[in-house]
């Protein structure tokens, strides 16, 4: 019978098979693969299980392993199945990021999956759903105040992790009992976040990309209310929050950017004073550095948009008790806008320079005559 999981040349799994796109959440591009020897570097083996979960493995068969590949490790008991995500000189980089502290956490690699090991593996993760579906309604049940968001079978269906979160502390031990009873595999509680959970979910954010929590994030780090006012973003929850219900993380991508052009702008509540009258602050483009004053404080009337340079030059002419005779500089200011090369000039342009004459062949030849009959508009032939 032939195998249907292996491919290339018998060495591990079908990457494209049963597990498409396993391998590519938290994807860490591996600059050193290329290098001579950097198989030989080290044995550890960085490999991925469901969603975003990692582990890190020692190689201690030798086995010739490559990224995509299928493997069998050591569980806590039995056996787990992943990818292998990455090999050489670079996992001691992201085992030391992992915080792995104690050398004696890392397990090792048993073999190369065989296809009894997938029938397994497919048949405990068939089953996952529908755990996940019953252990909720066993908490609650229970009258625990807690979710249980996920559901992790292991490779050889003998323990099961249970993701779940929580505002404050559970006391599980009588749904550890319950769960174990009624499922028969070993328990495993694990307590996540929100944006943990988000990650593991996967989906797609309003950018039309997939959420950087299912696909490169690892660390979390505090968004605030202060980085949407730097970058001038409505107090929205609606629009700020994200799947997980807390702020975008992609706030915090801009925002140093945003707080180094501000330095270089006015303060809002300055009034900017000239022969025509008093200018106040009305909204501004922080990265094009350009700002728009109104001559009322309270409405928009007379809209006058200049650069963060000329603002400053009024305010230090105002300091010196002098007053501009208009808030705009005085000589033309080319626009900064970028612009459409499509629109510079008529997209007809062409029909004209080539068809020109052609066209006016043609109109000539309809004021003589035509089939044979008199030409009406020409008053010479009536």
């Amino acid at each position: 019978m032939e195998n249907k999981y292996i491919c290339g040349g018998g060495r591990g799994l079908c990457a494209g098979g049963w597990h498409a796109n396993h391998y590519t959440q938290l994807n860490v591009f591996d600059y050193m693969a290329d290098v001579p020897g950097n198989t030989e570097a080290t044995d550890l083996v960085e490999v991925q299980f469901k969603n975003t979960r990692k582990g890190y493995y020692h190689n201690s068969n030798n086995l010739e392993l490559h990224k995509g590949d299928i493997v069998a490790v050591e569980g806590t008991p039995g056996h787990d199945i992943g990818t292998v995500t990455m090999t050489g000189s670079l996992v001691n980089l992201q085992a030391r990021k992992a915080n792995i502290k104690n050398p004696e956490d890392i397990k090792r690699i048993y073999r190369i999956a065989r296809e009894s090991d997938i029938e397994k593996y497919q048949a405990a993760k068939a089953r996952e759903h529908q755990t996940m579906i019953e252990s909720r309604q066993i908490a609650k049940d229970l009258g625990l105040e807690m979710k249980i968001g996920d559901v992790e079978y292991q490779g050889d269906g003998g323990k099961a992790i249970f993701y779940y979160i929580a505002d404050g502390r559970v006391d599980f031990r009588q749904l550890i009992k319950v769960l174990a009873e009624v499922f028969h595999v070993r328990i495993e509680m694990k307590q996540i976040g929100a944006r943990q959970e988000a990650g593991r979910i996967g989906g797609f954010g309003p950018c039309g990309r997939e959420l950087c929590c299912s696909t490169w994030m690892k660390n979390f780090t505090s968004v605030g209310t202060p980085a949407a006012r730097f970058q001038d973003l409505s107090l929205n929850p609606q629009k700020l929050a994200g799947q997980c219900a807390k702020l975008k993380c992609c706030m915090n991508y801009e925002v140093d950017q945003y707080i180094e052009a501000s330095r270089k702008l006015p303060q809002r509540d300055t009034v900017l004073s000239t022969q025509e009258g008093e200018w106040y602050f009305f909204k501004v483009d922080i990265l094009r550095g350009r700002i728009s004053y109104s001559s009322d404080k309270h409405l928009a009337a007379n809209i006058t948009e200049i650069s963060a340079q000329r603002a400053a030059e009024v305010i230090a002419m105002n300091k010196k008790g002098e007053k501009p005779s208009s808030l705009t500089e005085n000589r033309l200011q080319k626009s900064e806008l970028p612009m459409d090369l499509a629109t510079q000039e008529d997209l007809n342009r062409f029909d004209s320079q080539f068809g020109g004459k052609h066209k006016k062949k043609k109109k000539s030849n309809h004021h003589g005559k035509k089939h044979g009959k008199p030409n009406t508009d020409n008053p010479a032939a009536k």
